[in-house]
């Protein structure tokens, strides 16, 4: 059995922030994931995506966050079980659960964070017939490696900025980008959108609209595609077919927990500390809904931080927390490291 302070499901951004947040109360975290590395979305979907929103850093990339995050909560030494899923919760007479994941690994804690991570969404899927023939045999839904596409015949499906902005970023490898919308107009971020309409003014890029793709060709990998509008239908040559159509919840046995659940989100009191209609469980980024929720990066880190305040309550009842600020108080890891501001001195001069 695995004994932690804080159990976090998800190993995104949020999931691993928390880990930071939770150390400075000298609270251990311990994380589950059904990937088999940390970094969830950032590292499996978009890691070489630009992201513009952090707070005090202009412009960083995906995978980049994730790497200075992981650096950030070293000194806590997190404990992880990778490549596992969390299915079943127990509550124990102590008040405290155990979670269970599908490999029969067994997790005790007080508090535990639902933090999403990759493992509780999944690409929604356009409906064409025999698609999964296809997945990994140039169907892709994530892309990993832009340099897998070099010279080869890709076609992008969707109008939001994942599409404009991979659109823009495969544009640099492939021998050919097309993309295709069902409608003409696009709504992604301006910058995105001009520089997609520069590069087909270019001809770098081809766009089809209004048109959808519904049909898939090849023996035992995609060579071509069916595209229909409202005038034509044609085959046209492909070596890649990328649908970028968002992710959509895939809340999987956390759904028989008890949690209460609404548009296949968690919900959580967002007026206190995100803890949800169970004592003790609480859901942070963009697993969870309340009135307002924003699916950002920055507001999963609010909720972590508020969050790890609850739990170090419900782990320490007849402990008082004193806000501390690390200007002041530094950094002390669970590794021994210290990190402090230089301290002033007082002299004469």
């Amino acid at each position: 059995m695995i004994k932690t302070d804080i159990l976090i499901i998800g190993a995104g951004p949020t999931g691993l922030f928390t880990v930071f947040e939770a150390g400075l109360l000298g609270l251990r975290c311990h994380i589950i994931d059904t990937l088999a590395k940390p970094g969830g979305q950032c590292v499996e979907i978009y890691p070489k995506k630009p992201i513009f929103d952090i707070p005090a850093i202009p412009e960083i990339q995906a995978g980049k966050l994730i790497d200075n995050l992981l650096e950030q909560i070293k000194p806590f030494k997190p404990g992880y079980t990778l490549s596992e899923s969390a299915e079943k919760l127990e509550k124990l007479n102590d008040g405290s659960f155990n979670v269970i994941t599908n490999k029969g690994t067994v997790h005790n804690s007080k508090v535990i964070a639902i933090a999403g991570g990759l493992g509780s969404f999944e690409p929604r899927k356009p409906l064409i017939e025999d698609i999964s023939k296809y997945e990994g045999k140039g169907v892709e839904y994530i892309i990993k490696d832009p340099k897998v596409f070099k010279n080869k015949n890709v076609f992008i499906s969707g109008g939001g900025d994942s599409a404009l902005d991979w659109s823009i970023e495969l544009q640099k490898f492939a021998k050919k980008i097309t993309l295709v919308h069902r409608r003409k107009e696009f709504r992604g971020a301006y910058d995105s959108v001009m520089k997609v309409q520069n590069l087909k003014e270019k001809n770098l890029i081809d766009i089809i609209t209004p048109a959808e793709v519904i049909g898939i060709k090849g023996d035992s990998h995609v060579e071509s595609l069916i595209i229909k509008s409202h005038t034509f239908e044609k085959k046209v040559d492909a070596d890649y077919f990328i649908p970028l159509f968002g992710l959509t919840p895939k809340l999987g046995r956390l759904q028989e927990w008890g949690l209460k659940i609404e548009k296949n989100s968690i919900c959580v009191d967002n007026s206190i500390d995100y803890q949800t209609n169970i004592p003790g469980i609480f859901a942070i980024g963009d697993i969870n809904i309340y009135p307002g929720k924003l699916k950002l990066i920055l507001c999963g880190f609010h909720e972590a931080t508020l969050m790890c305040q609850a739990a170090f309550k419900i782990i320490n009842p007849n402990k008082k927390n004193i806000l501390k600020y690390t200007t002041v108080t530094g950094i002390n890891g669970f590794d021994g490291s210290k990190k402090k501001s230089e301290s002033p001195i007082v002299k004469s001069l």
